[in-house]
């Protein structure tokens, strides 16, 4: 991604971002430009990350017409934006890079990429390769083989995607933008969405799989906390007794000019102490490590350096 385009993006999503109703107090506007515009989607357009989960811009189903309307309007400025797209997964929300996605899902099917599973069912919790038998973790192979298939690298397709056209109200852009740009009938915003919004809640149907498993692995964390539906009431009470080590890793961009912050968080994730005691240095932290840093020699036009910080959480309430 060249520097002009990171301009470019930037540009789009700074004239773009105040034309949709997000209806927030300003603390939470701030932190929603701040977040996509400078954060989320550079790392989705540099495919350092095909998968960025919103947590932040409201609530659905608000939430999800209002990013569907930021979409539309981008992708009308700039190609740099096209493979973005909104998902949502049961009550979640992501944004998505189509292709990173798909070689993700590729790649996590390979034998040379296995997950690490910590069993939040076992008190103390274990840690668990993908390839033994397990329930849980055989159920989230066969929803990466769905994503794998979904999103095929080769014969994908715009109008191939699983499309769900929702209702839409005429709030998701201002009313002197729907005019502008041909929004103003319901039905019209109905087509917009649906060529930008994918709805894979059917994937977790049948299956023990709960949303912090499939999460961690769709935001791409090297260890996954795995336990089954039955079980969150242990998983919480396993995971909020123990000491945790935080691993986040940081970005900074090459910038020209003095808008954002100058160090930005790419992701974090927590694994259990007593299973992490070797921090930074542990073999599957340098192997993720080393990926990431892959992915960055890629686009160093973007980003001017990536590194893993870990640090020690004492116990606390965990929700999950």
């Amino acid at each position: 991604m060249a520097t002009g385009e990171v301009e470019e993006v930037l540009e789009v999503l700074d004239s773009c971002i105040p034309r949709v109703k997000w209806r927030l107090r300003a603390a939470a506007k701030r932190r929603l430009e701040t977040e996509i515009s400078m954060a989320d989607i550079l790392a989705l357009c540099t495919e350092l990350r095909p998968v960025v989960m919103v947590d932040y811009g409201g609530k659905m189903p608000e939430l999800q017409e209002n990013l569907c309307a930021l979409l539309h309007l981008c992708h009308k400025e700039t190609s740099v934006l096209q493979p973005l797209r909104v998902m949502v997964i049961e009550d979640m929300i992501y944004l998505i890079h189509v292709k990173g996605l798909a070689d993700y899902a590729l790649l996590s099917l390979s034998s040379c990429s296995q997950l690490l599973f910590v069993d939040l069912e076992q008190d103390p919790p274990r840690m668990l390769l993908q390839t033994q038998q397990n329930i849980v973790a055989s159920q989230l192979t066969s929803i990466q083989k769905l994503f794998s298939s979904t999103f095929s690298v080769n014969e994908m397709k715009d109008d191939a995607l699983p499309d769900v056209p929702l209702p839409m109200k005429n709030e998701g852009v201002e009313s002197s933008e729907q005019a502008a740009d041909g929004l103003s009938h319901v039905g019209e915003l109905v087509a917009y969405q649906s060529s930008v919004f994918i709805d894979l809640s059917s994937c977790m149907q049948d299956t023990e799989v709960t949303l912090p498993t499939l999460n961690g692995w769709l935001l791409g964390y090297p260890i996954v906390y795995l336990f089954s539906k039955e079980h969150v009431a242990d998983a919480v009470y396993n995971l909020s007794t123990k000491a945790l080590n935080l691993f986040k890793v940081v970005v900074g961009r090459n910038k020209t000019s003095s808008k954002g912050p100058c160090q930005e968080e790419l992701l974090s994730f927590t694994v259990p102490y007593d299973l992490s005691m070797g921090g930074e240095n542990e073999p599957w932290a340098v192997a993720f490590l080393t990926h990431m840093q892959a992915k960055f020699e890629r686009c160093k036009q973007t980003w001017r350096y990536l590194r893993m910080e870990v640090s020690e959480c004492y116990p606390q309430s965990i929700a999950l």
